[in-house]
């Protein structure tokens, strides 16, 4: 099975030119044989790695003015905001994972949500899921998840898992995918570099599974001009804002393709599914590993909202 992860920007705050160009791209993977296709962390429409650059007093008017634009350029499901994406999939027939700022258009109808869909070849939307712990500054921009999307859902590749960039540092949300006996594990992220990419190495090891770790690689020249504070969030036109190590480790461990460093396409490489069970004949970490009589691990997946309404 051909996997292809991408390693381009997306048009930066601007959903509608980057679903566009996500099918563009899912369209090219199918050409190339892809059946399975994976996009970096918040990707619909951009990482807001300006959070990392404004300071959280001084600089909160412009963070204001930027979380606006990002509500304008949000997905609302209740809307069926990945309309176009699920038809690329069905069309193009390949399993796409991909990752956009969510609006809660159900519920509050303001707040933000770094989620993750897992989209059949089919169409089908088989699982969504909410960052549990957004990470230092991006709290300014998203809320918590809850453990409804804590899930390994069967598609046409196999069956497939996603915890987002620092999520992959809780041992217990890994444990909670592992349980669900995982081919492919997706970590998209915003993260990358070393520290990074032995992370990946170390969850192949210990899970078991083929895992696929992605960052937008993007640079200061990608940024629109019309994005607020443009020139003052990235004065060097020449930054190279997040290098991409796009990369795909094996079951129990070893590269199989990238790390993609500073450089724009599409990873391809051709996995074994089936390589992830015969890799846990040595160690099964929610198996024969797992010793249940001294430890247990309880996941709660009601979804968790403010009110309910009763009739």
């Amino acid at each position: 099975m051909r996997v292809s992860v991408v390693q381009q920007p997306p048009v930066y705050l601007d959903l509608e030119k980057s679903i566009a160009k996500a099918c563009d791209l899912i369209e090219a993977s199918s050409r190339e044989g892809a059946e399975m296709v994976v996009f970096p962390e918040a990707w619909l429409p951009g990482y807001p790695t300006f959070v990392w650059r404004l300071a959280p007093g001084a600089g909160m008017g412009k963070t204001d003015e930027l979380y606006a634009r990002l509500q304008d350029n949000a997905v609302d499901l209740s809307r069926d905001g990945l309309a176009a994406i699920r038809v690329a999939a069905r069309e193009f027939g390949v399993v796409v994972v991909i990752c956009y700022h969510e609006l809660d258009g159900a519920g509050s109808g303001s707040t933000l949500f770094n989620s993750c869909a897992i989209i059949d070849a089919d169409g089908r939307l088989a699982n969504t899921h909410r960052k549990l712990m957004p990470t230092n500054p991006e709290r300014m921009i998203w809320g918590f998840g809850d453990g409804a999307g804590l899930n390994v859902v069967e598609t046409a590749v196999g069956r497939v898992g996603a915890l987002i960039c620092w999520e992959n540092y809780m041992p217990l949300a890994r444990f909670a995918l592992y349980a669900q006996n995982i081919d492919i594990y997706v970590a998209p992220t915003w993260d990358s570099g070393d520290s990074w990419l032995a992370t990946m190495q170390h969850i192949a090891r210990e899970g078991g599974c083929w895992v696929i770790g992605c960052a937008t690689a993007l640079e200061a020249s990608d940024i629109p001009q019309d994005v607020p504070y443009r020139d003052e969030l990235f004065p060097d036109a020449t930054e190279w804002i997040n290098s991409g190590d796009a990369v795909i480790y094996k079951p129990f461990g070893g590269v199989l393709a990238g790390p993609m460093h500073r450089e724009k396409g599409l990873l391809l490489a051709d996995i074994e599914v089936e390589a992830a069970h015969a890799s846990r004949r040595k160690f099964d970490v929610s198996g024969h590993y797992a010793r249940p009589d001294v430890f247990t691990l309880s996941v709660d997946r009601r979804a968790r909202r403010p009110a309910e309404f009763l009739s």
